[in-house]
């Protein structure tokens, strides 16, 4: 949050029977770099402990920033700082933090620039994160500059997707897995063949439900805005048909969640009157999508984020930005229970 002139707050509430917390500040100060597109966020770790991260500055350049964690072992009431999560100090960017639970501990997937440096790409790399930050390793050497990662966990072993960059500009969604403690090198989910000579700031969302893999995705190929989502059943080692999601212009910015053996529930911003629509669909474990279920108009802006999809038991608590015009920007939430979205949802398709 910002806490006017002197900066910024990062602050976390939980949500117990019902009712939030009193929050409570894990971080504050004015060397805060806050954006639209890359925000903070906690883990519980595979011990219980929490782990939080968020960028600040570490340079005068525009885009010298770190990441940096705090830890909690008494379910966020008190913080400490561990440090940076990136293991260098040069002036650049780091972010796009994604995390996994591991047995004792957590493990982070980012965006790291140190390469640029010396006019290198953007790379991928990842650390484990305990009472201490483990040393990194590489993943990628050459990904997109400012799209989200994103991780899911496969019969006990970890992946990260991610928009991949060629020599040649093609920037498709692509996973990284690891399989008997070894990574495998990156292989696309799709081959969208999308060039752009830029970071579009739309990453990929990932989730597993009855055993399979779901990833949903925005591409521009060919001119042709879509979101898109497609199934492994094999944890990532090769992927079915792309699923067509919505065709109809949207913006993107999707996100996903586990539904179990129902499959997933996709999240993305679609085209609308207003300017944008948040919209859900159900892709079925035999790779269908259900007709898409509207939940509130909002806006296509970049001050309006991502917006955000979590599953706690039996209800899904969608959060967007709302940016309308007249008052102050508020976070909202809608609370959905899964048993009315699945049977909104088949009442459309058969109508």
């Amino acid at each position: 949050s910002d806490s006017g002139g002197s900066g910024h707050l990062l602050r976390f509430s939980r949500l117990v029977d019902g009712e939030w917390q009193r929050p409570t500040t894990i971080a504050e100060g004015k060397d805060f770099f806050a954006n639209w597109a890359d925000v903070p966020a906690v883990i519980e770790a595979g011990d219980g402990s929490l782990v939080a991260h968020w960028l600040a500055k570490t340079g005068e350049e525009p885009y010298a920033y770190s990441i940096f964690l705090a830890r909690s072992t008494d379910v966020g009431g008190s913080w400490r700082s561990l440090g940076r999560l990136n293991d260098d100090a040069t002036p650049t960017e780091h972010g796009f933090v994604s995390w996994v639970a591991e047995a004792d501990a957590a493990r982070a997937f980012w965006l790291d620039g140190r390469a640029m440096v010396e006019d290198g790409p953007m790379g991928l790399r990842t650390a484990v994160v305990r009472e201490e930050v483990s040393p990194s390793e590489v993943l990628d050497k050459r990904v997109c500059d400012c799209c989200a990662t994103t991780t899911a966990v496969v019969d006990g072993e970890p992946l990260v997707a991610f928009r991949d960059r060629s020599e040649s500009e093609v920037r498709d969604i692509a996973i990284i897995r690891r399989q008997s403690g070894r990574w495998i090198p990156s292989m696309r989910v799709a081959s969208d063949e999308w060039v752009i000579p830029g970071c579009p700031v739309n990453g990929p969302a990932s989730a597993v439900g009855g055993g399979d893999l779901f990833v949903a995705w925005f591409t521009a190929a060919a001119d042709n805005p879509r979101v898109q989502a497609v199934l492994s059943r094999d944890g990532g080692a090769s992927f079915e048909t792309p699923i067509l999601i919505d065709g109809d212009e949207p913006w993107g910015r999707v996100d996903l969640v586990s539904m179990g053996e129902e499959g997933a529930i996709v999240s993305w911003l679609a085209n609308g009157p207003g300017g944008a629509r948040l919209k859900l669909s159900l892709v079925t474990p035999e790779g269908k999508a259900q007709r898409s279920v509207s939940v509130t108009e909002t806006q296509a802006a970049r001050a309006s984020g991502f917006p955000r999809l979590e599953r706690i038991d039996e209800n899904l608590y969608l959060i967007w930005r709302d940016v309308s015009e007249g008052r102050p920007a508020r976070l909202r939430l809608a609370e959905i229970p899964t048993s009315a979205l699945i049977e909104a949802a088949s009442k459309a398709s058969g109508s």
